[in-house]
């Protein structure tokens, strides 16, 4: 029988790459040692700085507990003995009314206007911030703000209203730190009724009694929607003063009810 004839594999021999010279390699490792160590010096001196800057803004920061036993100025009412209305004291006319008297449609108004990731962030909401710039730039004037509902109310409650960056930097510590000590509806609950509605009226339940004479509770889907327009600024969205921007206002904000799925 014949016999294949079998081939041979020739295996071909791998060349090692020529190793650097020694000199080289000193050089080589002296250059990545400069590299790693100007990166840690600087990676150091900014972690410093940035705990020297903590600690400046949080030094003198209010407790965020305290917010669980605030008790804001309210109205006093004054009744005669017939047990009617006879006069009204107040530094800011307020009237508490819990998150469950507080209809859905003004919750979800305001969030939609105000705050539209209110409970998906942490306290601060940096995809809201560009959001709100575009709109503003697309509508060439104000008509969304950056600054979540939590950090509205840290404004309100705890600081200043001038603007300045130390103010904003102190605002966005006390947002997280409120964030982790409140739940959202007690954030809500405390925004609603804590906030400047114009014309006098602070919280919603003034707001609703002092632009159509009912209690929040009773108000329609406009109506809610026109009192969500008002906090970003009263005067210049008040149906009293401009009932033509404060219906643009409202419209605003329903169509951002339709975008967030609210209606």
């Amino acid at each position: 029988m014949l016999r294949r004839p079998q081939h041979r594999r020739i295996r071909q021999k791998r060349v090692a790459p020529s190793p650097l010279p020694p000199r080289k390699r000193r050089w080589l490792r002296w250059i990545l040692k400069g590299i790693g160590g100007f990166f840690l010096f600087w990676l150091g001196f900014f972690l410093a700085a940035g705990f020297l800057l903590y600690r400046h803004y949080t030094a003198d920061l209010p407790d965020i507990t305290l917010l669980k036993e605030y008790q804001p100025s309210l109205v006093t009412k004054v009744y005669t003995d017939n047990d009617e209305l006879l006069a009204e004291f107040y530094v800011e006319k307020r009237i508490l009314v819990p998150l469950s008297r507080i209809p859905p449609i003004l919750q979800q108004a305001t969030i939609a206007v105000e705050d539209a990731r209110f409970y998906e962030h942490s306290g601060l909401d940096f995809r809201g911030i560009l959001r709100a710039a575009l709109s503003n730039l697309q509508a060439g004037e104000i008509v969304q703000g950056g600054s979540t509902i939590t950090q509205q109310l840290t404004k309100t409650l705890l600081l200043s209203p001038r603007r300045t960056l130390e103010r904003k930097i102190r605002e966005a510590i006390l947002a997280l730190r409120i964030e982790q000590t409140l739940s959202k509806e007690e954030i809500l609950e405390l925004y609603l009724n804590q906030i400047y509605y114009g014309h006098g009226a602070y919280g919603v339940e003034a707001a609703a009694n002092t632009y159509f004479g009912k209690h929040v509770w009773e108000l329609t889907l406009p109506e809610a929607a026109m009192l969500a327009g008002l906090p970003r600024a009263p005067a210049r969205y008040s149906p009293y003063l401009a009932p033509k921007r404060a219906l643009q206002r409202r419209r605003h904000v329903l169509r951002r009810m339709v975008e967030n799925g609210f209606i």
